[in-house]
């Protein structure tokens, strides 16, 4: 005679919510890697925590196999979005310049699909050596590509900004984000007591993952500031300069309010946010024209496919900055 054996689960919100906190606040604190081990935790919490017929089940997962697993994924998908994204770049220059006009001229990406794998694939290789300190210098030759390429009908657009400047700018951030993360550091070792409690350790930690995002909404908008005042006021048009103003204060306000914003009202503030940031961008650029731009002609060019765009936009590629 048939029996009913009743699956039973006996987990309870305030058990899974200490797995839970503890295992996003490790994630966060070691950059992902306690993921796997954080995906064990859960799975035999929720496995031993169901039963059938008077036992429960168990899981067996090892977190260094599913780390292992994980890191082989990565490097597969990274060297594939390696291989792909200049082209998907090149492409995406082309078919936005090509599909935005001014005064019924059109714009044009006339840069090579060679360079565009040199400065998004060979020259990024120099940080493997240099340990990143080749970054200024790949990102000042990728802008220079970017804008030297660029075309206002048979205007040429020229980019004058040094290597030197971009070293300038990152060893700015780097002074300055720095030293506030070091003194958020010292300020959390000062107020722990030596032998601190696991519960005393998590709410440290998680304090200085507050003040270290607080800090981190300071820095962003003065680097995104100086970048793009770096970026156009070495950009012009044949003899027409570009400028902008934009001041960092401001941009910070705008910044900090837009994820107040966007927080409070679960996201729906999201639309007028980004209106409010790039009004701000835009309108602190301005053109210092020089004679008249009615001398610019225009130049036929055929159709330009969309599939870069597509892809630039899926992977959030800022080709602006």
């Amino acid at each position: 005679m048939e029996q009913e054996q009743r699956v039973r689960f006996h987990a309870t919100g305030g058990e899974y919510f200490r797995i839970w906190i503890v295992n996003l606040l490790l994630t966060i604190v070691t950059l992902g890697i306690y993921s796997a081990w954080a995906k064990v935790r859960r799975n035999q919490y929720f496995y031993s925590s169901t039963e059938l017929a008077g036992s429960t089940f168990e899981y067996h997962g090892n977190p260094v196999a599913i780390l292992k697993g994980r890191i082989v994924a990565a490097v597969i998908f990274g060297i594939y979005i390696a291989a792909a994204s200049p082209w998907f770049i090149w492409k995406s220059l082309q078919f936005r310049l090509h599909n935005t006009s001014y005064r019924g001229i059109r714009f044009r990406f006339v840069g090579d699909v060679h360079d565009a794998y040199t400065n998004y694939m060979v020259r990024p290789l120099l940080n493997v050596v240099s340990f990143g300190l080749a970054t200024p210098f790949i990102h000042q030759r990728a802008k220079a590509w970017q804008h030297n390429e660029s075309r206002y009908g048979k205007a040429r657009f020229s980019f004058d900004g040094s290597v030197a400047d971009f070293y300038k700018l990152y060893g700015c951030l780097f002074v300055i984000g720095g030293a506030g993360v070091v003194a958020l550091f010292q300020l959390m070792i000062r107020n722990t007591p030596a032998p601190a409690s696991s519960a005393q350790a998590i709410g440290e930690t998680s304090l200085f993952l507050l003040a270290f995002y607080g800090w981190a909404f300071v820095v962003y908008p003065l680097f995104m500031n100086m970048l793009q005042k770096l970026i156009w006021n070495h950009t012009s048009l044949e003899q027409h300069r570009f400028h902008s103003d934009m001041r960092w204060g401001r941009l910070a306000f705008i910044t900090f309010t837009n994820y107040l914003a966007v927080i409070c009202t679960l996201g729906l503030f999201l639309p007028f946010a980004r209106v409010r940031a790039m009004r701000y961008r835009l309108e602190s650029m301005s053109l210092l024209v020089d004679g008249s731009l009615d001398d610019i002609t225009a130049v036929q060019d055929g159709e330009v496919g969309a599939t870069g765009e597509g892809m630039a936009e899926f992977m959030d590629y800022d080709l602006s900055l």
